[in-house]
């Protein structure tokens, strides 16, 4: 088949094709929607293109590569014929298009040898430790990273300053673990691109609230859903990784990729060196569920009570519950990250929890129920001095008039605020109850506490409120229409506007030009219709010409009174 006959058969085959089917087709061969194609021959050429066509073979999982190297330009056999058809790599009858048989001869399959497999299995122990260390180390990155984004490079990587400062925070102890727990939590939906950082997302932030079996299983589900449709299973599970490397033989950049799936998954303590799933993810590999309660049985247990110490330090005896965790590093700062971590108490920490909400009562309140020692009396002491100077400032919105005010019993301190050159972007102005600005109410609040004054957030009630500081990514915007909708709207109003006719004189020039043998479907004078079946030959002055096959003559028929044409 010739490629103009490639190009009639391929382009009535997508004008039939519903738009969904056609947007998928579209982006997989990585079409711009500003294309200036005018109609579906236009387009049939198009996705025959040899960058379109090199997309569409990288995207072809190892059987139907095989199946298209098999056919040698012939006819695809079944079962992987329906998926070509559908990817506009072969005619609706399992013919492979011409351009696609050329592509496929110039780019000849990879072979890829398999991920060598280790002989000695990974203990369950140290699989369980991995596991373990992978959710907290992935915990103080989101909690690191709720106040202050990671920073993301051109290509979406973290950079090496990112990287640095993970390693200069105890966190991570290299570059590559950095590198995969933060591609873990973009996987995993926990974090997200926000311009040119990696923000947490509300499911982050949920997650940071779940227990560490629950933060695991979450991570290693979308783990799963998450990986390319060649690595999957029909049952929905994976299929061995040590075969992954040769999952998409068309594409010379896959094995490099396979090898960071692995690498994720075995972070993740899903896998071991040797590509054999965990005892606890066996379940998972297989499409169902992981075995929590084996995963649980191999970590240290969780604890909820801590000692408090009289030089202001507070240590856990095991994993502290994560929730208590995270509300107590809002007011201590956390020393160590081992199993029985450490965490330490200053004025700065507790100033800085009472300028998120926390109150002398509250901080109290918490620490009493959490320890196992009482609360210390310096550690109290601390607490009521800190919390008696922070009392010193209070932001309030005011209802009435709508603005911020800015209130303190010592005017002295009202009065350095209002020349305080660090606060001018605030436009703070004299006012019966304290100071006022046209900022809004957490605007406000975070310039005073960046400046290091002792504020306090109040509503209307006079009651202290939490304000949080997390800088968390936009939620995912609502579903739009499909980019190529005004391409494909154009496309089909050429056939349809365009009074079939323009559609049908194409059909026309493509069959002569190929010399293909078509089926004319013909108008008879008496209303009636009769096909005919051509060797298209030529087309001028307003009519057909072509060889009848079945009666073998030369016929000629006016364009005018033909109302469809296919491929004999």
């Amino acid at each position: 088949m010739t490629h103009s006959a490639d190009s009639r058969v391929l382009a009535t085959w997508l004008a039939g094709q519903d738009d969904a089917a056609l947007s998928a087709l579209l982006s997989e061969r990585g079409i711009s929607p500003s294309a200036t194609w005018e109609d579906f021959f236009d387009a049939a050429e198009g996705v025959q293109d040899a960058a379109p066509l090199t997309r569409a073979l990288a995207a072809l999982p190892r059987p139907l590569a095989e199946a298209l190297v098999d056919a040698q330009g012939g006819t695809v056999a079944e079962p992987a014929r329906p998926a070509l058809i559908a990817r506009a790599l072969v005619t609706p009858d399992g013919t492979v298009y011409r351009a696609v048989a050329e592509a496929v001869a110039a780019a000849p399959l990879t072979e890829a040898p398999p991920q060598p497999a280790q002989s000695d299995p990974e203990p369950a122990d140290a699989a369980a430790e991995r596991a373990f260390t992978a959710a907290a180390t992935l915990a103080d990155i989101l909690q690191l990273a709720l106040t202050t984004p990671l920073a993301r490079i051109g290509s979406g990587a973290l950079g090496a300053t990112e990287r640095r400062r993970l390693m200069d925070a105890g966190i991570v102890d290299d570059a590559v673990t950095a590198d995969e727990l933060v591609t873990l939590s973009s996987v995993a939906g926990l974090t997200a691109p926000f311009d040119r950082e990696w923000r947490v997302t509300t499911d982050g932030l949920q997650w940071l609230q779940a227990g560490t079996v629950d933060r695991w299983d979450q991570v290693a589900r979308r783990l799963r859903d998450a990986l390319p449709t060649a690595l999957r299973t029909d049952g929905g599970g994976w299929s061995s990784p040590t075969e992954w490397r040769r999952a998409y033989p068309f594409d010379p950049a896959w094995p490099a990729r396979a090898e960071q799936w692995r690498a994720l998954l075995h972070r993740w303590a899903l896998i071991g060196a040797d590509g054999a799933s965990a005892p606890w993810a066996a379940g998972l590999a297989a499409g169902g569920d992981a075995d929590l309660d084996a995963l649980r049985e191999l970590l240290p247990p969780e604890v909820d009570r801590v000692f408090l110490q009289n030089d202001l330090t507070a240590i856990a005896p095991g994993p502290l519950a994560p929730h208590l965790d995270m509300r107590l590093r809002t007011m201590a700062l956390r020393e160590s990250r081992a199993q029985a971590s450490s965490y330490r108490f200053t004025p700065d920490t507790i100033g800085a929890a009472i300028t998120g909400g926390e109150t002398a009562e509250s901080l109290r309140e918490f620490l009493t129920a959490l320890s196992l020692t009482g609360l210390p009396q310096p550690l109290a002491y601390e607490i009521e001095r800190t919390a008696a100077r922070h009392g010193l400032i209070r932001v309030v919105e005011d209802p009435a008039s709508g603005i911020t005010l800015v209130r303190s019993d010592d005017r002295a301190v009202l009065d350095t605020l209002a020349v305080d050159q660090a606060l001018r972007p605030l436009a703070l102005m004299r006012h019966a109850e304290g100071l006022t600005s046209r900022s809004n109410p957490d605007a406000v609040f975070w310039a005073l506490a960046d400046a290091r004054y002792p504020v306090s957030m109040e509503d209307t009630s006079g009651h202290t409120r939490t304000v949080l500081r997390h800088k968390l990514a936009a939620p995912p915007a609502a579903p739009t229409a499909s980019p190529y909708e005004p391409l494909i709207g154009r496309l089909r109003g050429a056939r349809e506007s365009d009074s079939d006719a323009a559609w049908l004189g194409r059909e026309l020039e493509q069959a002569v030009r190929a010399k293909a043998l078509i089926t004319v479907t013909v108008r008879l004078p008496d209303g009636s219709d009769r096909q005919f079946t051509l060797e298209a030959s030529g087309l001028g002055g307003g009519r057909l010409r072509g060889r009848d096959k079945a009666a073998d003559v030369e016929r000629t028929l006016p364009v005018s009174s033909i109302q469809s044409v296919s491929p004999a």
